[in-house]
């Protein structure tokens, strides 16, 4: 399936409209949080849990400083781990919060830039901008609504990549950047009296943000008095990793068309998370009316959720003959969802998407 991605090459960047070379950084956040104890706290039960002593804490003999020395051989302690006959369910346990505790801090940064007053920048919702800094190019969604003042960028730290790195290491309020753009199809369509579903994992939520502001600011969730219901299906790893988690749960709050369904995979790890844990593409089958599909025409792997019982209470359901549908993040994980949105009924010119990475 062709999933249409960002342009990522230098001389495809450069091609784009030159907004401006001078944009002004103005907001330099990190949206995830440091968990540092909260992982040593679960590897400290996960050993405690098995019977094992205390030799994580200094698996290369020598004098150790517990979970917090820096010379930890980590690749050490997961293979004493298999050999000391650990649950396979506690193995990738381990193995999920060793690359938690390795993650550098911060990996999730929300940037806002200001474009020079006299220098227009007209974009549609879903689109996105090529931004240049210490010389390295690089396409980021506008996460911001078209209404606002800023341009607004979700960045998620690439291990090894070029530009993330300069970005969590150097980058500061008012350091200057180039602009280049719009660019992108995955743009927001004509108001209907048909529901939206947006399904993202990661940082392709980010053109989700700047729709869902935009359909909520100029009231493009009414169409004919009609409030539409509007979902968006996000998936991450961790409950920080969600970028705009709480933008989002306050439109939840103010809005009862509007729909947050986070799905985490590992938040288990580290806390008492009871909301959805499966990927966003079966997630979403748990949210589809019943009588909407059939089951045993679904792919072996989506057919128990199409039966199951949502986390989350929510009164109203998905009729997928009824709905639109876009689709940001990972290539392979967008190939994926938009696979089960064909499996159950959603027709093709009501699906839009795009990939990355």
């Amino acid at each position: 399936m062709d999933v249409p991605e960002h342009l990522g090459h230098r001389e495809a960047a450069e091609a784009l409209p030159l907004v401006t070379e001078s944009a002004v950084v103005t907001e330099v956040a990190a949206m995830d949080e440091n968990r540092t104890e909260a992982v040593e706290g679960a590897l400290e039960a996960l050993f405690a849990r098995n019977g094992v002593g205390d030799w994580y804490r200094d698996p290369a003999g020598e004098d150790g400083e517990g979970l917090q020395g820096a010379d930890v051989d980590w690749d050490r302690v997961e293979s004493r781990a298999r050999d000391a006959g650990f649950p396979s369910d506690d193995l990738d346990a381990l193995s999920d919060l060793v690359a938690r505790y390795e993650r550098p801090y911060p990996s999730l940064l929300r940037v806002r830039v200001r474009i020079e007053d006299d220098v227009p920048l007209d974009f549609a919702p879903g689109q996105y901008a090529t931004v240049t800094f210490d010389g390295h190019p690089r396409p980021y969604s506008i996460a911001s609504s078209p209404t606002a003042d800023e341009l607004e960028f979700c960045i998620r730290r690439v291990p090894g990549g070029t530009l993330t790195s300069d970005v969590f290491q150097s980058l500061e309020v008012g350091d200057e950047v180039t602009v280049r753009g719009p660019n992108g199809e995955l743009v927001l369509g004509d108001p209907s009296e048909r529901d939206v579903a947006f399904l993202a994992t990661g940082t392709g939520v980010a053109p989700f943000k700047s729709m869902l502001d935009y359909v909520y600011e100029t009231d493009r969730h009414v169409v004919d008095g009609h409030e539409r219901d509007v979902w968006l299906f996000l998936g991450a790893a961790y409950e920080d990793d969600l970028a705009y988690r709480e933008a989002f749960r306050e439109l939840d709050r103010e809005h009862d068309g509007f729909h947050f369904v986070p799905t985490l995979t590992r938040e288990r790890h580290l806390g008492e998370w009871t909301g959805e844990t499966a990927y966003v593409q079966r997630v979403l089958l748990e949210y589809v009316a019943e009588d909407a599909v059939d089951a045993s025409a679904l792919p072996t792997a989506l057919r128990e959720y199409a039966s199951a019982t949502p986390a989350l209470d929510v009164d109203t359901r998905i009729d997928p003959g009824n709905v639109d549908v876009y689709a940001c993040g990972v290539t392979a994980m967008v190939d994926q969802l938009v696979a089960a949105t064909r499996a159950i009924g959603v027709p093709d010119d009501r699906t839009r998407f795009e990939g990355f990475g």
